[in-house]
């Protein structure tokens, strides 16, 4: 009955989540577009000039490789009242103007540390450290932060970051090594969007960066961390020219970005269900949870095909690998840069359970840690980057199909640590829109997994439906919503009635009366569907459906 349920929300959820849909849903008869109102675009410079000893930064090798135009986001959401914040500050509501401006001070302040982020892209391996400043876009959201943190949606989500606003994509995107946007909503409440260039951080670079921020808007400038910048001397780079793409091909097709969040309490039951194929090791929560979501995505993927279509597929997971800490010595969190490598792993098309697949993810995790991450530093990695970067060049020229999936995790990041001086946020989000992506972080309770799925839009039709996906994890606030809507709408329309139906005659019917109609013997009339109350009947067609559900309610 749950399975039921769940896959009737999620049908349901597929037709009603249109944008008008989802406007209406916080108040507002208005487009996706007007919602959010871009109110101004500025730089932000740092408040004291960089020295001319630091006008040039050079990158590292793995700053190298990626492209200009990927910027690396995270979203903190913050309610407009407080409880006792650790400084023994109460806020009642935030005012949009004095924040906005303690940020844009604070910020100013951060980024004499941080002055790299307030420069500009020169070329593929370095960047001017100018001081012209991090563009900064303030933005205004017509809903409550309530309303939009009942049912987050993912196309909502884009208008608060500022590499998706049209002006800033034009003047500012693959230059400005920082993006910030504020976004306002009615009561108060604000989302906070931090996206650096991937040219120069990576997912903890972004996080050191933002805690320091954060520490200096609230005032507390003792022990701060500063940051590093170290990445040329300790990986320098090279000539890349006869290099393939570092990222592997990114496909561009109708995508569609779902949110599921699993329980960890259920990753133990699996734990201890699939114990005795893994006797090796034990797998991680978040092993387990990629396992199940590649499990479901394989099986849509395989059920979306054409009528006819065998081809055999070899399968990719494109998994980001650490290697701050597998490095000797270790690379510090407070070093900037891109300190991670995407490690590929190879699934045959029958090796699709579960434990097989977390045996599969192990192994060549610890493989990878053995053989090749401590030679990412100095001569050496460039050797190393050499041959993984041949490695799959190969691969994807010699399987012509292949299911490539890309997949990060931020769990047990401390992102729900980040106060600017109104709280912890009550929400964090990082998603993506890139084809077959999955994104990882922790619940803000610390007792689940948030999984930000992005595949293909037929295959997430039929992958939010897989019973096995539904067993582990627990229906998105989009799905509840709009699922309780056309409950609610069905079960509402139940109603009883007693009466006679009127039935028309043909028109060459000669009757000595003058109706044109005659009557049915008085009977009562229970029905499901909804209909005008001059018009009374039960289509069976309908109802047939609808007293199925009404049975697994019951």
């Amino acid at each position: 009955m749950v399975t039921f349920l769940s896959k009737f929300q999620r049908v349901v959820s597929a037709y009603c989540t249109s944008s008008v849909y989802t406007i209406r849903q916080y108040g507002f008869k208005c487009s996706m577009h007007s919602l959010v109102e871009i109110t101004s675009r500025k730089s932000i410079k740092p408040s004291s000039p960089t020295p001319h000893q630091n006008r040039y930064l050079k990158l590292s090798l793995l700053d190298q490789l990626l492209p200009p135009t990927v910027y690396g986001t995270i979203l903190y959401f913050y309610n407009p009242t407080t409880n006792h914040c650790d400084h023994d500050v109460v806020l009642s509501k935030v005012s949009e103007t004095s924040t906005s401006k303690r940020l844009q001070a604070s910020l100013s302040e951060t980024l004499v540390h941080y002055y790299p982020l307030a420069g500009r892209l020169k070329g593929t391996a370095s960047i001017e450290c100018n001081d012209e400043g991090a563009h900064f876009v303030e933005a205004r959201v017509r809903c409550q932060l309530s309303d939009f943190l009942k049912q987050p949606d993912p196309e909502l989500l884009k208008k608060f970051m500022a590499e998706h606003d049209s002006k800033t994509s034009q003047i500012a995107l693959g230059t400005c090594v920082l993006l910030v946007q504020i976004s306002v909503f009615n009561c108060g409440g604000i989302v906070v969007a931090v996206s650096p260039s991937h040219k120069i951080a990576d997912g903890i670079s972004l996080h050191t960066f933002v805690r320091l921020w954060a520490a200096i808007n609230r005032g507390e400038y003792h022990q701060l961390v500063l940051p590093k910048f170290n990445g040329a001397t300790l990986l320098p780079t090279k000539d890349l020219s006869t290099m393939h793409n570092f990222l592997g091909p990114i496909p561009t097709q109708t995508l569609t970005t779902r949110r599921f969040v699993f329980d960890v309490s259920k990753m133990a039951i699996l734990k201890a269900e699939i114990g005795s194929r893994i006797q090796k090791f034990t797998p991680t929560n978040g092993q387990l949870v990629l396992a199940i979501i590649l499990k479901c995505a394989l099986a849509a993927s395989h059920q979306s095909k054409p009528d006819g279509d065998t081809t055999s597929r070899l399968t990719v997971l494109s998994q980001m690998v650490n290697l701050r800490r597998r490095i000797v010595p270790e690379v510090p969190e407070n070093e900037m840069g891109n300190w991670f490598w995407a490690l590929s792993l190879l699934f045959k098309e029958n090796e699709t359970e579960i434990h097989e697949l977390v045996i599969n993810m192990n192994t060549g995790l610890t493989n990878f840690c053995k053989e090749k991450a401590n030679r990412f530093k100095g001569d050496d990695g460039f050797l190393v980057v050499s041959e993984s970067m041949r490695e799959k060049a190969d691969l994807y020229n010699a399987e012509k199909g292949i299911n490539l999936y890309r997949s990060t995790s931020v769990c047990k990041f401390p992102l729900y640590e980040i106060d600017f001086g109104w709280g912890k946020p009550t929400w964090v989000s990082s998603p993506s829109e890139h084809k077959n992506f999955i994104l990882l972080l922790d619940t803000k309770s610390g007792d689940g997994i948030e999984a930000w799925v992005t595949l293909d839009q037929q295959e997430m039709a039929i992958f939010e439906c897989h019973e096995e996906l539904l067993a582990f994890s627990s229906v998105d606030p989009e799905s509840i919503i709009a699922g309780k809507a056309a409950n609610g709408n069905l079960l509402g329309g139940i109603g009883y009635f007693f009466g006679q139906s009127k039935i028309a005659l043909p028109r060459d019917v000669n009757l000595v009366s003058q109706d044109d109609s005659i009557l049915y013997w008085p009977t009562q009339l229970y029905t499901a569907v909804p209909s005008r109350p001059f018009f009374l009947r039960g289509f069976l067609w309908d109802e047939g459906f609808h007293q199925l559900l009404i049975w697994l309610v019951v």
